[in-house]
């Protein structure tokens, strides 16, 4: 069985390993994908709402409603290792 995996700050699929973030020592960093996450930290200092903010249009461009992209980030990111228990 194949489990999906979602990068842990921005909710983006982690199908492919070329998505995947690196850690400090060059290593692949498999929670995270590479827009968020390279050499071994985040490479945008934001808030979720300031990630959200990010995500929705990469969305819409993916041919997500807007509304829907909102919902999904909104209830999904909360979830996630970057943000739960802020």
């Amino acid at each position: 069985m194949n489990t999906q995996t979602f990068c842990q700050s921005c909710g983006m699929p982690l199908a492919d390993q070329a998505m995947k973030g690196t850690k400090a020592d060059g290593t692949v960093a498999d929670e995270f994908c590479t827009y968020c996450y390279q050499k071994g930290a985040f490479t945008q200092d934001v808030t979720m709402p300031q990630m959200i903010e990010i995500c929705v249009p990469h969305m819409v461009n993916s041919g997500m409603p807007e509304k829907e992209a909102r919902i999904l980030l909104e209830n999904s990111l909360p979830n996630l290792a970057r943000w739960s228990g802020k």
